[in-house]
C-alpha cells in the first residue's frame, strides 16, 4: 500500500474530517437528481459531469429504443435498474403506462400495443379498425436490438447513478491536491 509522506504544509486528517463518513443530505439529494448529492457537498464540477453523464445515458437508452424500454410491467427485472436514476425514470415509467399502452379489449389487461391497434382516447383500449370514436396511435413496441440496446443503457445509467449515490452518501478520504513548494503535487 503507498502511503503518502506527511509535509508540513499538508496537515494529518483527522475523525472530524468533513469528508470522512455518512452525509444524509447528500445521499437523499443523489436519490432525487443524478449528481446533486455532489453539489450538496460543494463537488459542483462532480456533481455537474456525473448528473450530466447519467442523464446523457438514460436519455440515449430512451432515443435508441423509444419509451417502451422503461417499462416496469413486462421488464420488471430490468425496470429495477433503471429505477436507480430517480424520479426522472419513475415518471417516463408512469407516462408510458398510463398514456401509451392499451387494455386488451378482451381480458382487461395493459399491454403494449400490437402494429395494426389504435388506443382509444378516452377509455385506452385497443381498436383495430379506426372507429367513429376519438383514437390515437399508441407507442408499438419498439424492434430487436433497438430495444434490448435502449433497455441496456437506460439500466446501465441507473447502476452509474447507484455508484455515484454510494459516492455522494459515504465519501472517504482523498488526498488534497494543494501543490507543495517544490511543484509536485
Amino acid at each position: 500500500m503507498l502511503a503518502l509522506p506527511m509535509t508540513a504544509s499538508q496537515p494529518a486528517a483527522s475523525s472530524a474530517s468533513p469528508d470522512v463518513g455518512f452525509h444524509a443530505p447528500a445521499l437523499v439529494a443523489s436519490l432525487l437528481v443524478p449528481g446533486l448529492g455532489h453539489i450538496v457537498r460543494k463537488e459542483f464540477a462532480r456533481g455537474i459531469a456525473a448528473g450530466l453523464s447519467i442523464l446523457a445515458m438514460f436519455f440515449g437508452g430512451l432515443f435508441i429504443g423509444g419509451i417502451d424500454v422503461i417499462d416496469s410491467r413486462e421488464d420488471r427485472i430490468w425496470f429495477f435498474g433503471q429505477a436507480l436514476v430517480g424520479p426522472i425514470a419513475l415518471g417516463a415509467n408512469h407516462i408510458h403506462q398510463t398514456r401509451y399502452k392499451v387494455i386488451d379489449p378482451t381480458s382487461r389487461q395493459v399491454r403494449s400495443a400490437r402494429p395494426n391497434e389504435l388506443r382509444n382516447a378516452t377509455t385506452g383500449v385497443a381498436v383495430i379498425a379506426p372507429a367513429a370514436i376519438p383514437t390515437t396511435r399508441p407507442v408499438v413496441k419498439s424492434i430487436g436490438r433497438a430495444n434490448e440496446l435502449g433497455t441496456l443503457i437506460a439500466t446501465l445509467a441507473g447502476m452509474l447513478n447507484l455508484i455515484v449515490i454510494l459516492d455522494a452518501g459515504f465519501p472517504s478520504i482523498r488526498p488534497s491536491r494543494k501543490t507543495t513548494a517544490g511543484g509536485a503535487q
